[in-house]
């Protein structure tokens, strides 16, 4: 099971940091500091894995990263997970964020919070990989950004319908409007215009 997911830059910031196990706020900054620290120091030409610190489980978890240009991406699992499956999930998350973003940097990181959480919520939900497919991931998150667009359409579906009302050029206000069977009474009020 991934017990926590982290990304953060070279200095330690963290951009990204998704728990599945309940910790305080305090401990979830600790985590972040002290898995920083153990992957940080780290060389270049070891292996992405490492037992995971004391906070986070000891012995019993594993750290598996990745380091790309100024991020580093941090799976903290179980023992039962396999670490070329979770090196092979972080390479899916990364390429789909970069066909997402179109060259995803840590500034998109920063500014669409929401969308890397989504794109995440897509391949991990609770702990458990849900999807690896890169392709299937990308429709779903256009789909969702396409309702987001739709629904923004429709929050301002009230202020046009006003704004069309007062265009009408009615010469008086109706009284009574027949829609089929219903008959709606439109009280006295005061001019549109």
């Amino acid at each position: 099971m991934i017990k926590a997911i982290l990304i953060f830059n070279n200095h330690g910031k963290p951009r990204l940091s998704k728990f599945y196990e309940h910790y305080s706020e305090d401990t979830e900054q600790q985590i972040i500091r002290e898995t920083f620290h153990l992957v940080s120091k780290r060389d270049e030409n070891v292996c992405n894995f490492l037992e995971g610190g004391m906070l986070i489980g000891g012995s019993d978890n594993k750290l598996i990263y990745r380091h790309y240009a100024t991020l580093y991406f941090v799976f903290c699992v179980d023992s039962s997970e396999s670490e070329l499956g979770i090196l092979d999930l972080i390479q899916v998350f990364v390429e789909t964020l970069d066909k997402c973003f179109e060259n995803v940097c840590e500034l998109d990181l920063i500014f669409h919070v929401d969308k890397v959480h989504n794109i995440l919520a897509e391949m991990v939900m609770g702990g458990m990989v849900l999807e690896t497919n890169m392709n299937e991931i990308v429709t779903q998150v256009d789909a969702q950004n396409k309702m987001e667009k739709s629904e923004a359409g429709l929050a301002g579906a009230p202020a046009r319908a006003v704004s069309a009302v007062k265009n009408m050029n009615l010469p008086e206000i109706p009284r009574n409007i027949n829609i089929g069977d219903i008959s709606i009474k439109v009280p006295n009020l005061p001019s549109f215009k």
